[in-house]
């Protein structure tokens, strides 16, 4: 089994009580089930709705890791502004 850097990212990060672990695993998902026993239940139900990054790209569950492969754990993100109707995220709708 390959031994993995993984960064962890906010409600992961709090949960696990740092910013970067080891790991063993072949996949992104034996790592992160392996990470989820062994931080608990708070670590698990975050990670279940995470997004992962293996050397920099995008990756699922599935996608196979190797030695010194760095997996970094992407909580989802909230907050922000309601857009009201005829508004953009850039700002308000253009009028001609």
């Amino acid at each position: 089994m390959a031994v993995i850097r993984v960064r962890l990212f906010a409600a992961l990060r709090e949960a696990a009580g740092a910013t970067e672990v080891e790991a063993t695993g072949t996949t992104v998902g034996e790592i992160v089930d392996g990470l989820s026993a062994r931080y608990g239940e708070r670590f698990a139900s975050v990670a279940a709705v995470a997004s992962f990054v293996v050397n920099g790209e995008r990756a699922g569950r599935e996608a196979v890791v190797a030695d010194g492969d760095e997996v970094a754990l992407l909580p989802p993100v909230s907050g922000g502004r309601q857009l009201s109707a005829g508004s953009s995220a850039l700002g308000p709708a253009l009028r001609y």
